[in-house]
Order: structure tokens, then sequence, then C-alpha cells
């Protein structure tokens, strides 16, 4: 995790720096307290990360003698070829389409990403084409 952690903390570290320099400059509160979220939306997850590391052995990619058999763990079982990624993308552009054309489009997305969560779940549970 330190890799992890490093990345958040410096993610983190930049907006609060910008956010302090935006201030300065600006003195506007809108942006300032929107650029202060997104630093604490770094900030937090890279804390957590370093506070868990501490209490966790060493995962292999945080130690320099790890060998790559290691580091590699089980492979899932995903079906070969399914229809419900496209299904899926359907009803995002159809539930995107209706901020314009109205709200009858996201009754139709809607159902279309609905009809993808549950198919998609049965068929990992089957294996197989659905």
């Amino acid at each position: 995790m330190k890799a992890e952690r490093g990345i958040y903390l410096i993610i983190g570290t930049f907006f609060f720096v910008i956010t302090v320099i935006y201030f300065l400059w600006s003195g506007e509160a809108g942006g300032t307290i929107m650029l202060f979220a997104a630093a604490g939306l770094g900030i937090m997850p890279g804390l957590y990360m370093a506070w868990w590391a501490r209490r966790m052995a060493p995962r292999p990619e945080d130690r320099p003698d790890a060998t790559l058999a290691e580091g590699s763990g089980p492979v899932g079982a995903f079906p070969a070829n399914t229809i419900w990624p496209f299904v899926f993308g359907i009803g995002a552009a159809f539930t995107g389409l209706s901020l314009v054309w109205g709200v009858w489009l996201a009754v139709i997305g809607i159902g279309f990403i609905l009809s993808t969560a549950i198919n998609v779940s049965l068929e990992s549970r089957r294996g197989g084409s659905v």
C-alpha cells in the first residue's frame, strides 16, 4: 500500500496547495470550498491506507525482494463473450439523453440498466450466456 498511499497523499497535498493559492489570489469562497473538497478526496484515502498499512503485513508489491509468483493470485472465471456491457452502454446513453430530450428516455434507460444488472449476476452464477 506504499505506492497507493503515496499517490493519494501527493494528489491531496497538491490540491491543498492549489486551494491556498486560489483563496489568497481570488478570495472567492465557492471555488475554494470545491478545491478543499478535492484535497480531502485525496488526503482521506491516503491517510486511511497509511493507517491500514501499519497494521498489516507488507504485500508482495511493497517488498523489494518479492517474486512474481508471490504477487499472482487466483484468476476468476469470466464469461468469454457477453452482450450485457453493450446493453448497459445503451441504457447509459438513453439515461444521459434524457437530460436533453425528456424524462421518458430515462425510463427506458433505467430499464436497460436494471435488466443488465439482473442478467449479469445471473450469467456470472451460471457461468455462461443467459
